[in-house]
């Protein structure tokens, strides 16, 4: 197996530092809804490495045990993860709850249920972003989010036009397809650097928005968590949180 790179890492960072911009990187976490040794774990290491994080809460399930967890973790924003986070769509198809299976105006509701109990819980750390589950949502429903008060969509990918400002993830630390375990670290560490250099040569460089999922994190995942984060610890500032990068600006409009 191939080790990971970390130097090639310092180095992109450096290029940033050299040229004296500063990337912006941002971290989302899916799938929250109560307090679990898992969360713990979570919070200790964004805590520990003073990493912003953006906690993505399915709202049906979302408890106020949770919002009680979080009442005192200054650095972790609230971002609603769909309604029920509940597939829709058939066996064929790949997995969807925000798709075209069911009327528009019956999606469009729960959304808007679900914004509003995300900031009835969690109060001034609920941001106005929709993260659909699977990051997947239909287009027939993207024209609505706004008149439900949302103001950023955030899925996994590159920006692309949604009718809607966009802070996507870009690079996930999950292999979905093969072991449902980490990815190989050396290949999680080139795709940041990568994304960097690109970042780098572009007038307008994008968020670089890292995904985990920490209700299945295996030990490898958690590992390289804290290697990144101590090693990103080194810039100055490492991390962006959501909010002050919606505040700045760093949102592309679509």
């Amino acid at each position: 197996m191939t080790a990971p790179s970390w130097a090639s890492l310092d180095a992109a960072l450096a290029r940033w530092r050299d040229a004296g911009r500063t990337p912006r990187l941002w971290w989302r976490d899916d799938d929250a809804v109560e307090p679990t040794a898992a969360l713990e774990r979570l919070l200790g290491l964004a805590g520990g490495h003073s990493a912003p994080l953006s906690l993505a809460v399915i709202p049906e399930g979302a408890t106020s045990a949770l919002a009680e967890r979080l009442a005192g973790e200054a650095g972790v924003a609230v971002l609603a993860h769909g309604w029920s986070h509940r597939n829709h769509a058939p066996s064929s198809q790949k997995k969807q709850e925000l798709g075209p299976h069911r009327p528009a105006a019956e999606v469009l509701a729960e959304l808007g249920a679900g914004l509003r109990r995300i900031e009835t819980l969690f109060g001034a750390r609920a941001l106005p972003v929709l993260v659909p589950p699977w990051n997947r949502i239909g287009s027939e429903i993207v024209p609505g989010l706004a008149g439900l008060g949302y103001r950023v969509l955030s899925v996994f990918g590159p920006p692309r036009p949604a009718g809607l400002p966009v802070l996507n993830a870009t690079v996930d630390i999950m292999d979905w397809h093969g072991t449902r375990g980490c990815r190989p670290a050396a290949e999680i560490v080139a795709e940041l650097v990568g994304q960097l250099d690109a970042g780098l040569s572009s007038g307008t460089p994008q968020p670089i928005g890292l995904l985990t999922h920490h209700l299945v994190h295996d030990e490898a995942a958690w590992a390289f968590l804290d290697r990144l984060l101590e090693t990103t610890g080194r810039q100055d500032p490492a991390w962006s949180s959501a909010d002050a990068l919606l505040r700045d600006g760093c949102v592309p409009a679509n």
